[in-house]
């Protein structure tokens, strides 16, 4: 019988999950995922976190008790130290798995074996060996292994690239055909945000899915290349640290400066240090420009949806009538 590894449905999964889910079927695993976030996912998550932490770690905490009463062997939480050079992931990233262990009883054995590239990338390989070891696999198959798995997250990537969601570009790799969308839409929204807090529909109140209903073409800043997003941040006077902030202020100043788009969403979460900062920096920058209308929502678990849909609404009504003057 294969062991049953349970991976969130939260953080890193709309990055990494086509990638993690490969590799651990190599190894001979049979991946669970935790259920699509719900009320009581996200309440049992903030019951069980420090009221000090951000909605995306509370919603995380959710997500693992979720796996936790599915019964997996083994819950997968790879300790994300950086994933580029001289880059980091956000500090309550590489305490979570410490977290969890603290706050959370009965957990079956958890991997949380790090990945720090922040000086040289020979990192990966330790990574895969030691992810091996748990299923008693060696180097050279620890190897293979990761390899086909890069291979899956490139193919993944390109998908983004060309225009999908995650949800989308994960169904494609498992072998369903593409869905062509007829939408006459009036307007390209670019939606800025960390993807677990953009993509997620029940903690954005599903607001992309909502902006299309509303007749807004919706982009996000994994549609970009890497290549577009360091030439969004080049307008900033130094390299910010922070990978996803990066990519998320990079997109939104690239998005700005390209002009295809008739405005700009920005989703940020509350309680999250990174987010206040790069939040500031897009809206200096964007408003000091002041030709790009742009749109600060703010989350945390107490967020009503009546008063999310009542902005957005307006803020379409007031693009349409901007660009219907200019």
């Amino acid at each position: 019988m294969s062991v049953r590894v349970g991976i969130p449905r939260a953080l890193l999964y709309y990055y990494y999950f086509p990638l993690w889910k490969e590799f651990l079927e190599q190894l001979g695993a049979e991946v669970i995922v935790s259920d699509l976030t719900t009320k009581r996912i996200l309440t049992r998550g903030v019951e069980h976190c420090v009221d000090e932490a951000c909605l995306p770690i509370k919603l995380a905490f959710g997500h693992v008790q979720n796996l936790v009463d599915k019964g997996v062997d083994i819950i997968f939480l790879p300790r994300m130290v950086s994933v580029a050079q001289r880059e980091y992931i956000c500090p309550k990233f590489l305490g979570f798995p410490d977290m969890v262990r603290q706050n959370i009883n009965n957990l079956p054995v958890v991997i949380d074996t790090t990945i720090n590239l922040r000086k040289k990338q020979g990192n990966v390989k330790d990574f895969a060996q030691q992810v091996a070891a748990y299923f008693d696999k060696g180097f050279i198959k620890a190897r293979l292994a990761f390899g086909q798995a890069m291979n899956k997250q490139k193919q993944y990537q390109d998908l983004l690239e060309q225009g999908l969601f995650p949800e989308e570009a994960m169904a494609i790799l498992r072998g369903q055909e593409r869905k062509f969308n007829k939408t006459n839409n009036d307007l390209t929204i670019a939606v800025i945000g960390h993807p677990y807090n953009i993509y997620d529909p029940f903690i954005s109140m599903n607001l992309l899915n909502r902006l299309n209903k509303m007749g807004a073409r919706v982009l996000t800043a994994d549609h970009l290349t890497e290549e577009m997003i360091d030439q969004g941040v080049k307008k900033l006077p130094k390299k910010l640290f922070w990978t996803l902030s990066r990519r998320v202020t990079g997109g939104a100043l690239h998005f700005h400066d390209n002009g295809k788009v008739d405005g700009i969403i920005h989703v940020a979460a509350f309680a999250c240090g990174p987010d206040s900062m790069t939040g500031e920096l897009i809206e200096r920058f964007i408003r000091r420009e002041g030709r790009m209308p742009l749109l600060n929502i703010n989350l945390d678990e107490h967020t009503g949806e009546a008063g999310i849909i009542t902005r957005v609404e307006a803020f379409l009504d007031m693009v349409r009538w901007r660009r219907a003057i200019v």
